[in-house]
């Protein structure tokens, strides 16, 4: 099945038609804003952290309390994104900002995953043995998920 064939069958679904609803998109959209706050606050202030802020705070400690933050974040805006999606999936699908969005949130877990993998021992010494490449991680995060956010609000404007 072809994407557009699924974003008619999403659109015409009971989900796509309560989201159409009086109160289905308004409710979902306020707990998507819910989810990435809850994401992107903890995400910026660990990214923040890595790249030599708040120094008075150990790495390993800021990261075992802030990333649970941010995953259930991620969660929350990965559920409410496919209801809002379903609200009006055929004109999303084309919608250059929406695949911009898209493009960033998969690139943005992307490193996030890659970073945990490659660099998440190293927390512990942190600040006398961050590898260059993991401070890049940090900082190419901040770029994307300011990019997610930028290009979620601006989606309905385009």
């Amino acid at each position: 099945m072809d994407a557009a064939l699924l974003a008619q069958a999403l659109e015409g679904s009971a989900l796509g038609t309560w989201m159409r609803g009086a109160w289905g998109y308004p409710l979902v959209n306020v707990l998507h804003l819910a989810g990435l706050v809850l994401l992107v606050g903890p995400i910026l202030l660990l990214d923040l952290r890595l790249l030599g802020a708040g120094r008075a705070f150990d790495a390993s400690a800021v990261s075992r309390v802030l990333t649970p933050l941010a995953v259930a974040g991620l969660a929350l805006l990965l559920t409410t994104g496919v209801m809002l999606f379903a609200a009006d999936a055929s004109a999303l699908l084309q919608n250059r900002v929406m695949q911009l969005k898209a493009l960033a949130v998969a690139l943005a877990v992307a490193n996030a995953l890659w970073f945990r993998l490659a660099f998440a021992r190293y927390l512990p010494r942190w600040d006398r043995d961050a590898p260059g490449l993991a401070r890049a991680s940090a900082t190419c995060s901040i770029m994307l998920w300011t990019a997610v956010f930028v290009a979620g609000r601006m989606i309905a404007y385009v």
